[in-house]
């Protein structure tokens, strides 16, 4: 992902187009964010969602995507207003934005696992998603992204002189974290992640697949989790895009380097927010027990 909000900014755009993109930017922010807020209100609600390791998974899925989007935006706007920042604060929003968007590709692999056992092993359900479970287990996410994660920082301590602490940088990952090695295991990193979350979804979905024919139909629940794990898949598919980040950033300067900012900025919202804008899609209006929870609460948000 490393910071590629901010890769726009190197380019200086004039001052009516660049008042545009940060217009753009925050406006496409609050209104998610906006959203995700109407569906942590609505969850936090109805104790129904409490006991349910889905929405539980979901609910942690919203907050991931807020944190990520909110630092992901004040991050865009920063490097168009002061430009460079101190690496302090820089290391900051940058390993907030790491840890999050990791935490994504996790999250789904995990909500994909429960849409198997809820299908494939319905008797089983109860006793495998418990709420003490799955929260242990959005905990276990958190933990191995943090532990991926702050390696850099400690690298980054143990080996910059401490005059790079006291000085200000355009705020990227290669920049706060400069070392060759820590970009060679961010790409290492990336490959793992990317084949091990792939693996999952499409296991599961052949999985649930062989499932619904065996029963010689299609059932409608395996068929809506069927369609629930090619979201899945799409919004993965999306996050993953940030690993390729760099290089298709490299590529662009390159080829395009007239129209570097514009591309960039593309690029930004491609990767950055896109992904963000599916999980409401997915439980928010999808799902018919939420639909119809978030429905009220909308109607009597306008109609107190």
């Amino acid at each position: 992902m490393s910071a590629g909000n901010a890769s726009v900014a190197e380019y200086r755009d004039s001052f009516g187009k660049a008042v545009a993109k940060n217009v753009l930017v925050v406006a496409i922010g609050l209104a998610l964010n906006y959203v995700n807020v109407c569906l942590m209100y609505t969850f936090c609600k109805h104790q129904i969602f409490y006991l349910s390791p889905r929405y539980i998974l979901f609910f942690h899925l919203v907050v991931n995507d807020m944190i990520h989007l909110s630092a992901s935006v004040v991050l865009f706007v920063l490097s168009y207003a002061v430009y460079r920042i101190g690496v302090g604060l820089c290391s900051a929003f940058i390993l907030t934005a790491i840890v999050t968007s990791e935490n994504t590709p996790l999250n789904l692999a995990c909500m994909a696992a429960e849409c198997y056992v809820a299908v494939c092993l319905p008797l089983s359900h109860a006793r495998l998603c418990t709420v003490r479970r799955t929260l242990l287990l959005v905990g276990a996410i958190w933990g191995a992204s943090l532990v991926s994660t702050f390696p850099d920082l400690l690298f980054t301590l143990a080996t910059e002189p401490a005059r790079f602490f006291s000085g200000r940088i355009f705020c990227l990952r290669e920049t706060a974290f400069p070392s060759p090695v820590l970009a060679r295991k961010r790409d290492v990193t990336y490959a793992t992640y990317l084949v091990l979350v792939w693996s999952v979804l499409f296991f599961l979905y052949f999985r649930i697949l062989f499932t619904a024919r065996t029963a010689n139909k299609e059932t409608k629940k395996a068929e809506k989790a069927r369609r629930t794990i090619v979201l899945h898949g799409v919004q993965v598919l999306l996050c993953m895009t940030m690993y390729a980040a760099p290089v298709v950033r490299d590529a662009l300067l390159r080829w395009f380097p007239e129209n570097s900012s514009d591309l960039l900025f593309a690029n930004y919202v491609v990767v950055q927010i896109l992904p963000r804008a599916i999980s409401p899609i997915i439980y928010g209006v999808r799902d018919k027990c939420f639909r119809k929870h978030l429905k009220n609460e909308l109607i009597c948000g306008r109609n107190p």
